[in-house]
């Protein structure tokens, strides 16, 4: 009986979908207070605003002179901060 089990269990634990990992990046406080003192447009995006998500090369963003381990832009009047590099979203600021 114990394989039964076993094997019932193991069928339901490959049918659940596969979780998104998410990254905890800790931004340093000046760079969050530099990017909500920018002023720049907001640019109309479709897509979900949300941690992990690659924004699209046409979106500009904006390199912080200070650090430029984090880039910034703000879509749909939400400012987020991205790693320059590979444009996800590291932060949505409220």
């Amino acid at each position: 009986m114990k394989v039964h089990v076993t094997a019932a269990i193991a069928a339901m634990m490959l049918s659940v979908p596969a979780m998104a990992q998410t990254t905890v990046v800790t931004v340093p406080g000046e760079v969050r207070t530099y990017i909500t003192e920018q002023e720049v447009p907001s640019v109309t995006y479709d897509g979900d605003i949300v941690v992990g998500t690659e924004l699209p090369s046409s979106i500009e963003v904006h390199t912080i002179p200070s650090n430029d381990a984090y880039a910034y832009t703000v879509i749909n009047k939400q400012r987020v901060i991205v790693d320059p590099h590979t444009h996800r979203i590291i932060e949505v600021i409220n």
